[in-house]
């Protein structure tokens, strides 16, 4: 009985040591593997020999929205008077735009203040009182510019304040001039490194820096804003001087620009 169990232990046991050397032999190609990937030699970023080069592009595009800022100025005796004249300015002000096609949400209240007219600098007498009523319009057709200024000066706008010009696709532009800034740089890094008998190898630091502005003009502003309102009133209700040809408004272009200051190693 004794030889019975001890011929089961053995059988047992040589069973239970084939089945372990299986399991380590099924696992051993994923550690082999596993651990030839972590022994894989990298390229080491050598931050002890640098290149250190600049890249810039920009980007001329014609805008394609127009913020006009038109304001009525009114004065009068009472702030109830006051509040009337102005009242009935700016709505035809606001009625003109519509009557071009300017939908209601393109047309919003921008800035309004009632103030006291004094006799003097040094009185405190009251002797009138006056609004700035301000309304800004977005146009979607930067070519109508010159039409909605004209209209809304005949239908009693005093003021223009502002004219911008911008594009509603500005982040696609910025985000390709950062991309050409970036080539840029990398192709000066690559130049500067095989003249100095080096090639480049990875990209250690990169300071970026984008901007935008308006390259075109307009005959407006707090200055001469009377003189340009006086003279586009006179030729659209038909004066006799002669007309110079040239709109008021140049539509001009808008340049995006990058910039981008990196750092490159050296192998």
């Amino acid at each position: 009985m004794k030889t019975l169990y001890s011929f089961l232990a053995v059988v047992c046991g040589l069973a239970l040591g084939a089945v372990l050397t299986a399991a380590v032999t099924t696992q051993a190609p994923h550690a082999s593997a596993a651990a030839q990937a972590t022994a894989a030699p990298t390229e080491a970023c050598d931050s002890s020999r640098t290149v250190l080069v600049s890249g810039a592009a920009t980007i001329n595009i014609t805008p394609d929205r127009v913020l006009i800022k038109l304001g009525v100025e009114s004065n009068n005796r009472t702030p109830d008077l006051v509040q009337a004249d102005n009242q009935a300015a700016i709505q035809r002000v606001i009625g003109a735009a519509k009557s071009l096609g300017i939908a209601d949400k393109d047309i919003s209240t921008d800035y309004y203040l009632v103030q006291p007219v004094y006799e003097n600098y040094d009185a405190l007498t009251i002797k009138g009182y006056r609004i700035d009523n301000v309304v800004a319009i977005t146009l979607n057709d930067v070519s109508r510019t010159s039409a909605v200024l004209v209209a809304a000066l005949k239908a009693g706008a005093n003021q223009v304040l502002d004219v911008q010009f911008y594009t509603s696709q500005l982040r696609q532009y910025r985000d390709q001039a950062r991309n050409l800034a970036m080539k840029a740089a990398g192709e000066k890094a690559q130049a500067l490194a095989e003249a100095g008998g080096a090639q480049t190898g990875c990209l250690i630091h990169i300071e970026e820096n984008t901007w935008s502005y308006y390259t075109g003009y307009w005959w407006g502003g707090r200055n001469n804003q009377a003189l340009w309102t006086q003279n586009v009133v006179q030729n659209a209700t038909g004066d006799s001087r002669p007309d110079t040809g040239e709109p008021p408004i140049s539509i001009g272009q808008i340049a995006v620009q990058a910039q981008v200051n990196t750092t490159f190693s050296l192998r």
